[in-house]
């Protein structure tokens, strides 16, 4: 081929909507010289037999931001780029059939006014009047978004590409890619059939084949991509006249209909019916070494199994008896791929540098335009304009193999309108990570949640508490845990209480030159050689990257301690900025971390160990304890006088027994989220995220502008400083209900919406329900009164001192 290109900026293997409008948003940002490759032709992945809707609906802010995108790039793409495309705007209607359902709506309706979105509540008989067909008895209202529609995805994806193209951008279709070299400088070449093509960056954009193509990275850092493949069937049905007429008077289709307690979707197609049911006992493909998947499925559909969602035809049909007056045209029963949380993989290849994912799109339609602006910000600027935590592949670690996926990628389908409650910790999937002493935390009671894998106590229930999942279908703070938790957290108050945490992701940095490197990457200071404290890494713009606790033994000697969740992000910007000569090793697998807190630590502390206890806060040292060797830490997330204490796998059973035998009380990750939160303790990726500065954050006491080294946002934070912050942080006592304040709720002051909460508990310690958040900064004033929604109630809500609630002088930290 005269014109297949030898270099290009980028190459984008696979060519469905999420390849091409990667390519496209590239080209936008002047990246013109990038190329795609396509197997087969365009969409010819799960892409070509989509249904195509594109809601904006999500509870996940950064969803929702990639959704409401998508619906604003696709109204005025076909005029942009020339091309016909068939979209409609018709507004949807989500059924709720419960009093909880409706909560859900209200959260997100509030999120997606925040973002500019009309999106309104229903009552029954409101939603009788805008979708005619619909029986209504038993329901409990419903949620009206006039901003989701439908779209046909081979245009849209023809149109996007036509857009790239026109722009210099180069699609090659039929020409399979079929490997990848890295070279010593980053760069790669990818091999195809047709000839090699040498570039800086790879984006595996290959949707359910993208596990297959990321074995080609595993020599260059790469690992399994984490998903599977699920068989999803929809159907149309024959004409309809009742439909029909509607049409010609009207004008319009009717609504995209959700029955989301049941678990379906039905949107008008011509005259007739698309049902798209998600259930329960679903299917998964090439799961198995006897059902393999194929070299290529391109354009290819498995046969129908209506047996499995007959019940759904069946409720459906009750709900719109129109739809049981038609026969069935055709049934498309097609791959696609999940990933373990149903969320796509979008960002940073995790270990392999220069190398990014685009792939696992569950909803490619719906997400494909905004995943495409997010990747190539990400691959042009090195970081996004909203945090996208929520689809970075480094948010999975070593525990995806591939029972994990299929287990947790069915219970993803089958659930697919599921409320995500937050004390519900879903089942499958479960114990792939335990610490050394999981067994006894679960003799004493734990009841436990997933944190990067790991199992950690939540709550610790005694004999006779519910702990049915069925018990965790609430959106208050009410449930067999309350008590408990408030139990825990008075004995952390008042005596001691221990907490097992396993998968404390911690690195040990070494060598001539590592001070000076941390210098020049962290806001702050560091501490000395005997102490501990926090330091924060900001990106270019001066927003929040990281918060790590930086632990110095030597003059070029530290441990740096971050989130469980944080442990591939957080090692990668690091090593991503490691200059030659210094050693970087990661260590979390082979510690155990035990929090001791409380006024009475010292003394139970005292009996088990030889250990210096009267060293003040942010010391460390290495002791004895229970007759084992550990690492003390004086610090505590609890807010109260207290130690970490650190120590191999192997040692921990022993030290754990000994603690308990002394008398400490165990305490799980609910009583310590309601403790950090009184101390107005930042948690990473709600609190602590790239939505917001440093200085917005309230960390400017973390950030040393009068040093000499030029860290990253150094310039962006001075100049906002100079400037002005626009919004601060801020701590709220809130009048709240039956439940305190999620992430993401609105924050009013006379009808208008002028900030957000980051998260909110209620504090046992303090008697009251607290929010923290941001602000625009004139009403960070001390005593301001707000209001919170909360699940569509808006709750009183006074902004507090710039301290913490609890112990503000930290003289129980301290003491």
């Amino acid at each position: 081929m005269v014109d297949f290109p030898s270099k290009a900026r980028v190459v984008i293997i696979g060519g469905g909507v999420v390849g091409a409008s990667s390519l496209y948003h590239l080209a936008k940002k002047g990246w013109s010289d990038c190329v795609l490759l396509e197997k087969n032709e365009l969409t010819a992945g799960s892409t070509w037999h989509a249904a195509g809707n594109v809601p904006t609906f999500s509870t996940s802010w950064s969803i929702m931001n990639m959704q409401r995108y998508s619906t604003e790039l696709y109204a005025r793409l076909g005029d942009e780029v020339d091309y016909p495309m068939n979209y409609h705007v018709t507004g949807s209607i989500r059924l709720a059939h419960t009093a909880e359902r409706m909560q859900e709506f209200e959260r997100a309706a509030s999120m997606g006014r925040y973002q500019g979105m009309d999106i309104k509540i229903l009552t029954p008989e409101e939603t009788k009047e805008r979708y005619p067909f619909l029986e209504t008895h038993d329901m409990a209202g419903a949620l009206y978004d006039p901003h989701d529609g439908d779209i046909d995805p081979a245009q849209l994806t023809q149109a996007l590409a036509k857009g790239a193209r026109d722009m210099g951008a180069k699609i090659i279709r039929f020409c399979p890619a079929t490997g990848v070299t890295q070279h010593d400088d980053g760069s790669w070449t990818v091999h195809t059939d047709k000839g090699d093509i040498d570039c800086d960056y790879v984006v595996n954009a290959a949707g359910y084949y993208a596990q297959r193509v990321g074995e080609w990275f595993k020599p260059f850092g790469g690992r399994t991509v984490p998903m599977m493949v699920m068989s999803h069937q929809y159907l149309l049905s024959e004409e309809i006249p009742e439909i029909e007429a509607y049409t010609k008077e009207t004008g319009k289709k009717l609504p995209l209909l959700r029955d989301v307690d049941v678990s379906y979707y039905l949107r008008q197609e011509k005259h007739g019916f698309n049902l798209g049911p998600y259930e329960p006992n679903c299917r998964a493909h090439w799961e198995t070494e006897d059902d393999p998947m194929p070299e290529d499925f391109s354009f290819q559909l498995w046969q129908n199994d209506l047996d499995r969602i007959e019940d759904i035809m069946m409720d459906a049909m009750e709900r719109v008896p129109s739809l049981a007056t038609s026969g069935i045209s055709r049934v498309i029963n097609g791959p696609i791929p999940y990933a373990p949380d149903g969320l796509p993989l979008l960002g940073p290849m995790p270990g392999v540098k220069n190398a990014f994912e685009a792939c696992v799109f569950t909803f490619g339609i719906a997400q494909g335009g905004g995943a495409g602006k997010v990747l190539a910000e990400w691959i042009v600027d090195g970081q996004t304009e909203w945090d996208m935590w929520a689809v970075d592949p480094r948010r999975y670690t070593d525990y995806t193999d591939h029972d994990y996926c299929v287990q947790k990628g069915k219970e993803v389908y089958g659930n697919e309108y599921a409320m995500h409650f937050p004390h519900h910790e879903w089942p499958a999937g479960r114990d792939k990570k335990t610490g050394a002493v999981h067994t006894k935390v679960m003799e004493l009671g734990g009841v436990m949640g997933a944190y990067n894998g790991w199992e950690r106590a939540n709550w610790f229930a005694q004999d006779g508490d519910d702990t049915s999942e069925e018990a965790t279908h609430t959106w208050g703070r009410s449930g067999p845990w309350q008590q408990r938790i408030k139990e825990e957290c008075e004995a952390v108050r008042d005596g001691v209480g221990v907490l097992d945490l396993p998968g404390f992701s911690r690195f040990n940095l070494t060598g001539e030159g590592a001070a000076e490197f941390l210098r020049g990457m962290v806001t702050g200071g560091l501490p000395k050689v005997g102490r501990m404290n926090l330091v924060y890494f900001s990106d270019d713009r001066g927003r929040i990257l990281t918060e790590m606790s930086c632990i110095r033994h030597g003059q070029d000697h530290f441990t740096m301690i971050t989130a469980g969740a944080a442990q591939w992000h957080d090692f990668e910007i690091l090593k991503n900025a490691l200059p030659t000569g210094l050693s970087l090793t990661d260590h979390t697998t082979e510690f155990g971390t035990m929090i001791v807190t409380g006024p009475k630590s010292r003394d139970l502390l005292a009996s088990l160990t030889d250990a210096d206890l009267s060293l003040g806060w942010l010391t460390h040292q290495e002791a004895t304890v229970a007759g084992k060797s550990a690492f003390l830490a004086r610090v505590s997330f609890a807010g109260e006088l207290g130690w970490e204490v650190h120590c191999a796998n192997g040692d921990q059973p022993a030290i754990y027994a000994a603690i308990l035998e002394a008398g400490a009380k165990p305490f799980g990750m609910y009583a310590l989220n309601s403790l950090r939160i009184e101390k107005g303790y930042r948690a990473w990726k709600g609190d602590l995220s790239t939505d917001y500065s440093l200085l917005e954050g309230g960390l400017e006491r973390f950030v040393k502008l009068d040093k000499p080294q030029d860290f990253p946002g150094k310039a962006a934070i001075l100049s906002e400083k100079q400037q002005g912050v626009k919004r601060r942080f801020v701590t709220l006592i809130v009048e709240a209900g039956i439940a305190d304040a999620p992430y993401m709720s609105c924050i009013w002051k006379d009808g208008e919406i002028i900030g957000e909460t980051t998260s909110g508990d209620w504090g046992y310690r303090v008697n009251a329900s607290i929010a923290l958040g941001t602000v625009r900064a004139d009403f960070a004033v001390p005593g301001t009164k707000l209001e919170v929604d909360i699940y569509g109630q808006k709750c009183a809500a006074v902004v507090q001192e710039d301290q913490p609630l609890w112990d503000p002088a930290n003289e129980r930290l301290r003491a």
